[in-house]
């Protein structure tokens, strides 16, 4: 099948590039630049052929569509050469059925979406599959690409650093200097990028490496560039899936670069134009109060929109200030009749705890999703009955220390209502029983 894609400015100007073009704005308007596909050429094949390629393909152990992305290669990537492509097993994570916490806020049917059990822990390895397998494929055509790089507040870096690694291209990284936790500054470290810690936040890493970037030996791997979101809109398609082709009433995303709310968004248009599905679940989106400029702008309906200096915030991955995929995050959010929720420190160190507390183990952005939910299930936005999906974007393990300061009451601004530290007790037996018993009976009138 001829299937292919190309870049396209986002303004509506028109203007075309092609995918191996070193390009991440219009030349023409200064507009970003989305992948689009050749629709009318996917539709040859019918919903159901789509549905059943896909299931069949799901975990497959033929080279490379066993990867949740790959799988999906045509409405992807279709022309990359198979040669070219680096994967790492990414995508295909669980989607659970999270019973007992959605008892507790009244929703029954409630799930998670477990992005950050992928490779390097967290959804960007669906985007970095993507771009680093294009990259490949430019060197082999002889561009003169020295290196990849990307500004990140840590997850971004891990994923860039790994598939580099993989397909033994240099990777460059720029981090703010202490603001990244400690496992996600030595994933990078690990995998031999180039780490360079700089004395600013996130947005202004950002500005730096579009500034390197303006070399085009230096390719940059920020969610601006859309090979990204390319990868991550495999998310949506991936949910629906996994629910048997049924859509969500709800997803709830955590927002910060804004990227990944784009990726949904076109994944999920996508199914409904090649007629995998026939309605559209709403989507909301979730902010720290920290670091809020979609939500401000949401207050006004989206006529006003102004960058805000990020407060430092526990959900560390999403404190950004100056969002590079806002204006595709607002035409998904009006596509989807989409709201934007924030929290405040403390609600999102609760929302996490108490997920903890029925199984999960959250990072800070998946506790910033949590809080909004609890939110819009409040104020009677998200019904009983309605079927709701929460992206987890990284896996709980890479803010160990977040976890151990909310346990030791140790965070700023945060109560702390679940705290369970260890019981220090002197190896007696008496005094071990009466711990267990004390413990035991509190829990039961607790519970």
């Amino acid at each position: 099948m001829p299937y292919h894609n190309w870049f396209q400015c986002t303004r509506g100007c028109g203007r075309r590039y092609s995918i191996y073009d070193v390009v991440y704005r219009c030349e023409d308007c200064g507009g970003l630049l989305d992948v689009e596909h050749d629709l009318e050429a996917l539709k040859e094949r019918s919903a159901d052929e789509w549905r059943a390629l896909f299931d069949q393909r799901t975990r497959s152990v033929e080279w490379p569509y066993g990867s949740g992305v790959w799988g999906k290669k045509e409405w992807v990537c279709p022309q990359i050469a198979l040669a070219n492509v680096v994967s790492l097993g990414e995508g295909n994570t669980a989607l659970l059925r999270v019973e007992r916490l959605g008892r507790e806020i009244g929703l029954p049917d409630l799930w998670v979406k477990q992005c950050g059990t992928s490779h390097t822990g967290s959804f960007k390895d669906l985007g970095m599959t993507v771009l680093v397998s294009v990259v490949k494929q430019m060197i082999a055509d002889g561009k003169p690409i020295r290196a990849v790089a990307c500004a990140s507040t840590g997850d971004t870096s891990a994923a860039l650093a790994a598939y580099c690694a993989a397909a033994g291209i240099p990777a460059i990284v720029f981090l703010p200097r202490g603001k990244v936790s400690t496992a996600q500054l030595v994933q990078p470290i690990a995998h031999g990028a180039l780490v360079l810690a700089l004395d600013t936040d996130f947005d202004g890493c950002m500005r730096i490496v579009q500034q390197v970037t303006a070399d085009r030996t230096i390719y940059l791997a920020n969610s601006m560039n859309s090979l990204r979101i390319e990868g991550q809109k495999t998310v949506g398609i991936e949910i629906v899936q996994q629910l048997g082709w049924e859509v969500p009433d709800w997803i709830i995303i955590p927002a910060g670069n804004l990227g990944n709310v784009s990726a949904l968004g076109r994944g999920l248009l996508m199914m409904k134009e090649l007629g995998l599905i026939d309605r559209l679940p709403r989507i909301a989106c979730a902010q720290a109060a920290n670091a809020n400029p979609l939500y401000l702008s949401y207050l006004t309906g989206f006529r006003e929109y102004r960058p805000v200096s990020a407060q430092k915030t526990l959900a560390s991955a999403i404190q950004i200030g100056a969002p590079v995929s806002y204006e595709r995050a607002v035409k998904v959010l009006r596509a989807f009749a989409g709201v934007v929720e924030q929290a405040s420190e403390d609600e999102l160190a609760d929302a996490a705890a108490r997920a903890d507390r029925a199984g999960l183990y959250c990072c800070p952005q998946t506790g910033v999703a949590l809080a909004a939910l609890f939110k819009l299930v409040k104020k009677g936005e998200i019904l009983p009955e309605h079927r709701v999906v929460v992206i987890s974007t990284a896996h709980g393990l890479k803010f160990t220390g977040f976890k151990v300061g909310y346990h030791e009451r140790t965070l700023a601004d945060v109560v702390a209502r679940h705290a369970n530290p260890p019981l220090e007790l002197p190896a007696n037996v008496g005094a071990v029983k009466e711990a267990i018993d004390r413990a035991l009976r509190t829990r039961m009138i607790g519970e």
